[in-house]
């Protein structure tokens, strides 16, 4: 009988729990619909169904996006170069392309693990953005998502991610160094170039191929790994990193592309697989390369 009591007792506790979670959930988008109302009154845009954030105000400071909105559109937030903080509710699924460009005082941003969709240079030219968390709800970073954000010194990059996009983090002078999850297939065309601060980077062995320039200009890259998985290696790619000294290039590259190690003044010798081919001054003039037999 006692067990039959506790039974039902709990049943009826869930049932409660769930009732609740559905009224919280049902009450957070009423007071979201109503808040989109008062701030359409400051000037927000949002569609007609009040899901999409379509355009704010150039001068607002700081906002809380209402709870049912779930797309934050293409430039919503351009050039809003007053704002220092935004509160990104778990109900967003997409943060459009360019939807912060160019916000100059934005410090710091949590993207709920409700976003699977970062598009094209949404935080692109957030200048003051220090850190940012990429929640494993993401499955790439595209374009140019946080191009030039010059002050970055932190980035999450999940283990969901498969691919990081051309010019994703270029010019991001100082991030010191990027742990790439053994998810990520792909590292775009200058993802990583810029990176003046870089001093390393891990590279899984998952990623197939590195793109062109896609750490060119790393000055303060001193070593790095190169694993099995990659069959090649873009033009550029490793560039102009002036104090790399020490490069381990796997078995299964292929081909080397014209200048991916130029201009690496201390660079003296590498040895790569027997077979490869090298393109055009893919070494600098005084590195001696060694082919493995």
């Amino acid at each position: 009988m006692k067990k039959w009591y506790l039974f039902f007792l709990l049943a009826a506790m869930l049932g409660a729990s769930c009732l609740l979670t559905a009224c919280g959930d049902e009450s957070a988008e009423k007071l979201g619909k109503k808040q989109i109302e008062a701030d359409r009154k400051k000037g927000f845009e949002f569609d007609e169904s009040g899901k999409t954030l379509i355009k704010a105000p150039k001068d607002i400071t700081s906002y809380e996006i209402p709870y049912s909105v779930t797309r934050i559109g293409k430039e919503a937030f351009y050039d809003c170069s007053k704002l220092t903080s935004v509160t990104i509710p778990n109900s967003v699924t997409s943060i459009g392309k360019e939807a912060f460009y160019s916000c100059e005082n934005l410090t710091s941003v949590t993207i709920p693990n409700s976003v699977t969709n970062i598009w094209d240079g949404a935080f692109s030219r957030c200048e003051s953005l220090t850190r940012v968390t990429i929640p494993n709800s993401v499955t790439s970073i595209k374009e140019y998502a946080f191009y030039r954000c010059k002050n970055l010194t932190s980035v999450t990059i999940p283990d969901s991610v498969t691919s990081i996009g051309s010019w994703a983090f270029n010019g991001c002078k100082s991030l010191t160094s990027v742990m790439i999850p053994d998810s990520v297939t792909s590292i775009g065309n200058w993802a990583f170039e810029g990176c003046d601060n870089l001093t390393s980077v891990t590279i899984p062995d998952s990623v197939t191929s590195i793109g062109w320039g896609a750490f060119s200009g790393c000055k303060n890259l001193t070593s790095v790994t190169i694993p099995d998985s990659v069959t090649s290696i873009g033009s550029c790619a490793f560039s102009e990193c002036s104090n790399l000294t020490s490069v381990t290039i796997g078995n299964s590259v292929t081909r080397i592309e014209e200048y991916a190690f130029s201009l690496c003044k201390n660079l003296k010798s590498v040895t790569i697989p027997k077979d490869c081919n090298v393109g055009i001054d893919a070494f600098p003039y005084n590195c001696k390369v060694i082919r493995r037999d």
